[in-house]
């Protein structure tokens, strides 16, 4: 029932701002904004329960805690990345949006480089 206030909201939220758009436009970029973190916070209120299913993986893991740190540092850079590139091309700037996506890809290559290490390690091991 959650997703579907947050779609009413989501466009409800754009309704208002193309009333805005013709007359002041910067109006409607604010609002766009206000809406995309007022969804977020939603989204952010939620993630206890994730948090507990985390918790509970990463008993299954044994001892590999760091692989798990990883993964919640890859997920985290993912959905900043996507929530900031996706304001900057509403606001009319899809270069610096582009952008932003090519450094959070970069990123996620670099956090995860320590889990392809390992794989890569796994590999060699079974074959040599």
């Amino acid at each position: 029932m959650e997703i579907l206030k947050i779609g009413l909201l989501g466009v409800a939220g754009v309704m208002v701002a193309l009333q805005f758009k013709s007359h002041k436009p910067e109006f409607g970029l604010y609002i766009g904004f206000a809406v995309c973190l007022l969804i977020f916070s939603f989204a952010v209120s939620g993630i206890s329960s994730i948090f507990e299913g985390m918790k509970e993986m990463e008993g299954y893991i044994g001892g590999k805690e760091a692989y798990f740190r990883i993964l919640l540092k890859v997920i985290g850079i993912t959905y900043i990345c996507e929530f900031c590139s996706g304001i900057c091309k509403d606001a009319g700037y899809s270069s610096i949006a582009g952008q932003i996506e090519i450094f959070g890809k970069l990123s996620v290559l670099a956090a995860g480089m320590p889990i392809l290490l390992a794989v890569i390690g796994s590999i060699q091991e079974i074959a040599g």
